[in-house]
């Protein structure tokens, strides 16, 4: 899922032998696996942060000693990071302790920029053209690669079949549909959407790109323009009508609010799609964020989390071969880290169309939404540059102060961010 969302939400936290770096408390660890520290030449520290979909862990432990057995003379330990993987990251990369190879969410140009992370570019080979452009683009920076994406997490809108049959109200095609839907699903006892609990969540981001606009395009901050505006002041509808749900349990990245029948529209991800399906059976349906207006477009949201070197480890050359090895060349196990923990696409284009849990089905239907709608965010879209559009955001969907001047304040603090990671 998007990595700004996973720190400590669905991610969840795991236990095990501590690992210590720099005075901090990292995470749990394995031994290196392979020869182990006396008979390989290289040991190479691998991060994950931690996932909370069950078997993870032992997958990602699993693949370690696969490379190993292949490659002898390098050793592998999985570092496994809960709680604020980011913030982690960050702080250990700046010492002698950071991993030689490690996973982000939500892939920054900055780090390529300010020469944490190696160009990638000679791994790919003759498969660089069997990957998804979409997740090519995301990690180019002035014409060069700089990570290989894992899994792509692809987020939508889930809907009750049953529910909106029973009111009579069509899947919502338009955002003044969905506006319409929402409020008359409501009930005393219900609310009829939940897209996060502050009752923003990413709609911001759909809204503006549900009206044809853009969050940041070569380098310039575009979130403030009249179209952005009036598709991001168009929120404020949802909230005058409090039809959203507010301050549940668990936040929009759970499926508890829409499995448990306390909504019948939900804004989630495909991760999610077996734990409704158990829940439900074939009871939901899924669909785009809707266009605000003719001229828009529909819109899925593709984050996920893609592997990078560590640019500055001493041992470049064989993180490289593991990234190489894992998530080039092993089709198999990409097609099982995609599928088998959870539901989400697997970058390269064989991989996701070939027979599985997603070529048929509901699952099927949100592999080609993706293909047709799917935004990811601009690879400069760090938390310096997403935070007061954030901030504004949430101010103009609840009534707070001018859109447009919000807006525009908004879009000055982010291009100095924006201008300060390309300097």
């Amino acid at each position: 899922m998007s990595a700004h969302r996973a720190q400590l939400s669905r991610r969840g936290f795991l236990g095990g032998t501590a690992l210590f770096a720099a005075g901090a408390l990292v995470g749990c660890t394995t031994d290196p696996t392979g020869g182990g520290t006396a008979g390989a030449k290289t040991t190479l520290n691998v991060w994950f942060h931690a996932y909370g979909e069950a078997g993870t862990q032992q997958a990602a432990t699993r693949y370690a000693e696969s490379f190993t057995k292949a490659h002898p003379d390098i050793a592998v330990k999985v570092t496994w990071v809960p709680g604020d993987y980011s913030s982690k990251l960050n702080a250990t990369l700046l010492t002698d302790a950071a991993p030689d190879v490690f996973e982000i969410g939500d892939f920054s140009e900055g780090m390529a920029r300010r020469g944490q992370i190696a160009a990638l570019d000679t791994l790919y080979g003759s498969a660089k053209a069997d990957f998804s452009p979409g997740d090519l683009d995301v990690v180019t920076v002035d014409g060069k690669l700089y990570g290989v994406k894992m899994v792509d997490d692809v987020m939508m809108l889930y809907y009750r079949k049953s529910v909106l049959a029973k009111a009579g109200i069509a899947p919502p095609t338009t955002f003044d549909q969905l506006v319409a839907a929402a409020k008359a699903l409501t009930t005393k006892d219900r609310k009829g959407l939940f897209v996060g609990n502050d009752g923003v969540g990413d709609t911001a981001i759909l809204a503006v790109f549900s009206n044809g606009g853009d969050l940041v395009t070569d380098g310039k901050v575009a979130f403030a323009s009249p179209r952005a505006v009036d598709a991001v002041t168009g929120l404020r509808r949802l909230h005058d009508d409090q039809s959203l749900l507010l301050g549940f349990t668990t936040d929009w990245w759970d499926p508890a609010a829409f499995t448990q029948d306390v909504v019948p529209m939900q804004w989630c991800g495909l991760w999610a799609m077996p734990a409704i399906k158990t829940a439900l059976g074939d009871d939901f349906g899924v669909l785009p964020w809707p266009a605000f207006k003719p001229g828009g477009s529909p819109v899925v949201r593709v984050g996920g989390w893609t592997s990078c070197v560590n640019a500055k480890s001493k041992h470049v050359d064989a993180a490289e071969k593991f990234v190489q090895w894992l998530w080039v060349e092993q089709t198999a196990l990409q097609k099982d880290w995609s599928e088998n923990y959870g539901l989400h696409i697997a970058p390269r284009r064989s991989v996701a169309g070939s027979d599985g849990k997603l070529s048929q089905g509901t699952a099927k239907e949100t592999v080609e939404l993706a293909a047709k709608y799917g935004k990811h965010n601009p690879n400069t879209w760090d938390s310096a540059v997403s935070t007061p559009f954030n901030a504004a955001a949430a101010k103009i969907a609840t009534g707070q102060g001018d859109p447009a001047r919000l807006l525009a304040d908004a879009a000055r603090q982010a291009q100095t961010a924006v201008d300060k990671q390309r300097a």
